[in-house]
């Protein structure tokens, strides 16, 4: 989990009114999040429970208990913890959810699925493999996940052309960064500029979301606009996903490139067979192409299945 996404699901679980002492002691006691070598993991949790709050998030409010000091709670929670007058004025204990929040993750194989139909082999680059991957700066490296599309022309003549005459013209390479949900402002400055750092390098860049706000829309085109990076909107259905914003085309940098290769083995490897396909004698096209497709993400090929997951993975769907 997100640090975010370790406190909205504590919250979630505690049920009641709580200090950011107890939030910080949930997260930790049931391993929700790492803070590495943070001597002060508390303090980072209580600004975070602020940001709830100077920022409008409608899902966190909090209580002053004096002397500058706040419990928090979830506004969902609120009618059970406030009773209407004439009940009980105590906040009551409430039994932690069972149903618990979906994974970043687990939207991996829907977006790869909804890429492969739209002809894009992708792989998810796991940072935690990278070197120096306990590094927080290490997010504003990294994409989630890569993906390339090769140019189809009819004829090998013609492939062999311009491979011989425009080798960059005969595939491009995209960069996304995928995010469970963009309900305000903060959150979409923070992913779309993390989308900014982590496809530097890349053809394309996009920011990928499974839920996002409707009133931001204009604040998405302006980013659009001014930093080039597409928005691609994720459905539980992948096929029904949606490019929101195109990205504009830049060159590669190969220096980024190198970097990435040179710390993190699963992009190495990527580019590594998109090279050999490049580089390949027609007799060998379509090994190499093989290669490229077992070392990708794997994808649906079945609705049946794509529910059955979401199901079991806790992502709601039009019907849920």
């Amino acid at each position: 989990m997100t640090l975010k996404e370790a406190v909205l699901q504590s919250l979630e679980e505690m049920g009641n009114l709580v200090t950011h002492n107890d939030v910080c002691n949930h997260v930790v006691l049931n391993n929700y999040y790492d803070f590495g070598q943070s001597k002060t993991p508390s303090s980072t949790v209580s600004a975070l429970l602020g940001d709830f709050i100077r920022n409008g998030d409608s899902r966190v409010k909090r209580v002053s208990t004096g002397k500058g000091n706040f419990s928090y709670y979830l506004s969902k929670n609120e009618a059970t913890i406030f009773p209407v007058a004439g009940t009980e004025t105590q906040p009551t204990q409430v039994l932690p959810l069972k149903k618990t929040l979906y994974k970043e993750r687990s939207l991996h194989k829907l977006f790869s699925t909804y890429l492969k139909s739209v002809d894009v082999s992708s792989k998810t680059i796991y940072h935690e493999q990278s070197a120096n991957s306990k590094d927080s700066n290490q997010k504003w490296i990294h994409p989630d996940m890569v993906g390339v599309e090769f140019t189809n022309l009819h004829t090998k003549t013609s492939q062999s052309f311009i491979k011989s005459t425009s080798v960059a013209d005969s595939f491009k390479i995209t960069s996304y960064e995928l995010k469970r949900e963009i309900h305000n402002d903060y959150d979409l400055k923070q992913a779309y500029f993390q989308a900014v750092s982590n496809s530097s390098w890349a053809n394309f860049g996009y920011l990928v979301a499974f839920e996002i706000n409707n009133n931001l829309s204009d604040e998405i085109s302006r980013l659009n606009q001014s930093f080039g990076i597409g928005v691609i909107e994720l459905k539980a259905n992948p096929y029904e996903s949606k490019v929101i914003h195109q990205s504009r085309f830049k060159g590669l940098d190969f220096k980024t490139i190198d970097k990435l290769c040179h710390i993190n083995t699963d992009f190495n490897n990527f580019i590594d067979k998109i090279d050999k396909i490049l580089k390949a004698d027609d007799r060998y096209i379509k090994s190499s192409e093989k290669e490229l497709q077992e070392f990708c993400d794997t994808y649906f090929k079945s609705d049946a299945d794509i529910t059955a997951y979401c199901q079991e993975q806790d992502i709601p769907t039009n019907g849920n």
